[in-house]
């Protein structure tokens, strides 16, 4: 059964997050750029090393470290967000595959990485693992999700859309399954890697004005099937209604986020 539901997955994600794929690039994306900076210099990614980015969107982790000195590579499910990545990074590798499948060989990758997207496989344990496979003895897997939801004020923004979605399935993960630490640390466990550490990194989402915010926020996968179901008009007036508390004199949005990162090796 898992060998049917897995390309069907990465399919649902490919067209979901690629539907607005340059709103995500230029808008949503840079939301967790202090997340990508502060992994890089815990680990010292630098000239010479090999990063992967697994689920690395339109690429903006990939180009920094390519910054660094690094030599990147990036798999994920939408080829809209693939070309873009290309595009930024024309000396990186950039294909169109499943996280659960990643086309490397063993032991290559000095740093393998995980930015809110191990957890959405058709099967997470199979992708985790396959980032284990790929790493380095040596390297690093690194898994972000969701810091826990409680007094962090982005996290109304991921409710704003609840309303608008079909109840999931009984034992579905939501988006702040893995935020406490024990479940983050389970999970690299039970996919044969060992947590080294966790990291807690403050990353505001800052906007110049809510039109902005609210297409990045339309850009989301999570955001693609409220649209298709309700019109996006019925989605852009939920994001700003949800957006007014966070509106500053000048006009700019400004919202509390940060995200838990578990550093693991094989």
């Amino acid at each position: 059964m898992q060998d049917d539901i897995r390309p069907r997955t990465a399919q649902i994600n490919g067209e979901s997050w690629g539907a607005r794929a340059h709103d995500w690039a230029d808008i949503q994306e840079k939301t967790v750029q202090a997340v990508y900076e502060t992994v890089f210099k815990e680990v010292a990614l630098g000239e010479g090393h090999h990063y992967l980015d697994a689920g690395c969107g339109s690429g903006l982790a990939a180009s920094l470290a390519a910054e660094r000195g690094a030599n990147v590579s990036g798999v994920d499910a939408a080829a809209a967000l693939i070309e873009i990545a290309k595009a930024r990074t024309v000396d990186g590798e950039f294909v169109v595959g499943d996280i659960e499948e990643l086309p490397f060989e063993d032991n290559y990758f000095d740093l393998v990485t995980g930015f809110n997207s191990f957890q959405y496989a058709g099967n997470p344990k199979t992708a985790l693992r396959e980032a284990g496979r790929v790493c380095k003895p040596d390297g690093h897997i690194l898994i972000m999700t969701w810091g826990e939801p409680e007094n962090m004020e982005a996290a109304s923004l991921v409710a704003a859309l609840k309303p608008l979605m079909p109840p999931p399935p009984p034992g579905a993960p939501g988006p702040f399954a893995l935020s406490e630490k024990s479940k983050i640390q389970d999970f690299a466990t039970a996919a044969g890697l060992s947590p080294i550490e966790i990291l807690d990194v403050q990353s505001p989402w800052n906007y110049p004005d809510r039109e902005t915010a609210i297409r990045g926020l339309m850009s989301a996968g999570t955001a693609k099937r409220p649209i298709d179901e309700h019109g996006a008009q019925v989605v852009h007036d939920v994001f700003a209604k949800a957006l007014e508390p966070f509106e500053q004199p000048d006009g700019r949005i400004i919202i509390s986020a940060w995200f838990r990162c578990l550093l693991a090796k094989k």
